[in-house]
Formats: structure tokens, sequence, C-alpha cells
């Protein structure tokens, strides 16, 4: 009797049947911990916004057309003696998979750059002026190949080393800089606005900026963005004016 009152202190009998279902409680608890844990760990990854890079990736995937309006400001580098000067320039834009698009520059000044897969056109209406050059010599380290690619971004990172950048102006953002280090481009920046319901689940190409190798820096921004539309194939059939000078480098 006078151990009797000390029974809980004994180590429990592994061969009872306490001893199994508290054994099996402990088990249910670890894998409900388990099963919690990785449900909150879901939720909080689905409520973290995919990054510039995953934007770019489903842009380049999901977008096989588009067209928008544009407004391009030029800025030149600032010198000891006077401000930085600014060009601006508007105009349409058009593209389509692969490797095609249009840039129609209205103002200030009548320009028009048409790829239609094989060749780049760039004509200007003041000097009368064609100048045709070959697409694939052009295209790899140029703006008009993070557009108009065929949608992969590993091939992207081929031509160029990719970067996320911090989210602003509501945008998420990718640098590019090629890796050719001797080219006409220092870096791109692409500025798009997320995937949503309002855009049809594809994200937004809503600005580029181009810094030159001279520190020039271009910056388009992009509105009334279309993605998926139908376009006339003519859209990217150039035709040389009549009268115009065609120049083959």
């Amino acid at each position: 009797m006078g151990n009797a009152k000390f029974w809980c202190l004994r180590a429990p009998n592994k061969r009872s049947p306490n001893f199994a279902v508290a054994k099996m409680k402990v088990k249910f608890q670890i894998l409900w911990a388990l099963f919690a844990w990785f449900g909150l760990a879901s939720w909080v990854l689905a409520q973290v916004p995919p990054d510039g890079l995953e934007s770019l990736r489903q842009f380049l995937q999901l977008s096989n057309s588009g067209r928008a309006q544009f407004t391009q400001v030029v800025s030149s580098p600032a010198r000891a003696d006077q401000a930085p000067r600014r060009k601006t320039s508007t105009g349409t834009f058009e593209f389509q998979k692969p490797q095609q698009f249009r840039f129609a520059y209205q103002k200030p000044f009548l320009q028009t750059m048409v790829s239609d897969g094989q060749s780049l056109w760039l004509y200007d209406a003041d000097l009368n002026q064609v100048t045709v050059r070959k697409q694939s010599s052009l295209l790899g380290q140029t703006p008009a190949a993070l557009i108009a690619s065929s949608g992969d971004l590993k091939a992207l990172q081929v031509e160029f080393n990719l970067k996320a950048e911090p989210e602003s102006e509501g945008l998420q953002w990718v640098k590019a800089t090629p890796k050719q280090a001797d080219g006409a481009v220092q870096f791109i920046r692409v500025g798009l606005k997320p995937a949503s319901a309002a855009n049809l689940n594809v994200p937004t190409l809503s600005a580029l900026e181009i810094v030159d190798a001279l520190g020039q820096t271009s910056r388009l921004n992009f509105t009334n963005y279309e993605v998926n539309v139908k376009l006339p194939a003519e859209t990217f059939q150039f035709k040389t004016p009549a009268g115009a000078q065609v120049i083959r480098p």
C-alpha cells in the first residue's frame, strides 16, 4: 500500500495498452503539426507575388502578339556646361512571334522600323531613305529580342545576364545586360505589370529603359496595351515607298 500512491511516477510499461495509445497520440500530433506547417507554408508562398524574372518568363511564354501606343523620351548625359537634353517621340508598336515587330514613330518625325522575321527595315520619311539589314545579325542583344523572342527565358539568357530588381512604379523590373560587352547597349530594364484577371492573366509590358554605350538613356512607356490580338499579315511586310533610296550596308 505504501507504494501505491507513487504509481504515477513509475515509468510506463511499454507493453501496456496505455503506452501504445500514448505513443499513437504523439504520432498523430506530429503528423498534424507537419500538415499544418506545409499548409501554412503553401499559403504563405501563394501570397508572395512573382518577381520580375518570373513575370518576364510568363510574358515570354504567354504573349504571342500584342500592340500598344508608346511615348519615348531620349535623355543625353549631363555635361558640365549644359543641362541634359531630352527628346520626346510618340507612336505605335506591334509584335508577333517569332521575331516580327513594327515601331511606327508618328511625332515629331515619321519613322518606321519593321521586322519581317528575316530582314529589318528602317525608314526615314524626311530623308526618304530605307536601310535594310539582316535581322539575325542585329536582334540578339537588342530590346526587340526581349519582346518578340520565341518565348524561352533560357534562350534569352544566352544573350543576356538577367537580374530581378526591386519593384517600383507599381511594376516588376528585370535588368538585362548583354553578355557581349562591346555592343551598342550597356543594359536594358524591362518593366512589367504583374498578371491579373484584368489583363487575361498575362503580365503586361509597361516600360523599357535602354542605356546605350554612350550613356544615353531611352525610356519607352507603353499604354493601351493589348495582348494576343490578331494582327494582319501585312503589318510586318514593308513596302518601299516610291522614289525612296534603299541602302543595304
